[in-house]
């Protein structure tokens, strides 16, 4: 039996988590699935009354790639996420796309870089290897990470000792 407490893992010093934004609340995606399966309906009755049968096959297919279309973004962007997070020696990066893929980059915190430009947008370096992060994030938003993980990376560096020694009596 050790004379030391058991800890269990430390927290990270630092975490980020973005999704992609959806517009979409379920109430709003019924109302949107009402409208797309209420207009070929009405619309279709309309058509054919006035003898233009020939396109209420048309308006259902248009109004059902519609739904399929948004209902299917909807599902992507639920499912896709990223995550930065800054721990006692490391850095990770951990992504997942709305097809279920995910891949993760560590990178050692001391020797990272943030680089922020308009052309490669939110960029983590060290050495020559990149990590674009920030993918779901507007200009904006990107500044204001781009200004936090800055921040957090300068604090790891300047770490805080506490020697008891040095204390005053």
């Amino acid at each position: 039996m050790s004379a030391m407490p058991e800890t269990g893992p430390e927290p990270p010093l630092f975490e980020a988590v973005s999704t992609p934004p959806r517009s979409l609340r379920p109430l709003a995606l019924a109302v949107l699935a009402v409208l797309c399966v209420g207009w070929p309906l009405v619309g279709g009755v309309v058509f054919m009354l006035i003898g233009a049968w020939p396109v209420v096959p048309f308006l259902g297919l248009e109004s059902a790639l519609v739904l399929f279309g948004v209902m299917l973004h909807h599902r992507w962007s639920g499912r896709a996420w990223e995550v930065i997070s800054i721990g006692p020696a490391r850095l990770s990066v951990r992504w997942r796309d709305g097809r279920g893929r995910q891949d993760e980059a560590v990178l050692d915190p001391y020797w990272v870089h943030v680089e922020l430009c308009d052309r490669r947008g939110l960029t983590l370096v060290q050495r020559d290897r990149r990590v674009p992060v920030g993918r779901f994030l507007s200009a904006e938003e990107k500044a204001d990470l781009a200004a936090a993980l800055r921040q957090a990376l300068a604090a790891y560096r300047q770490p805080v000792f506490d020697n008891p020694q040095l204390r005053a009596p």
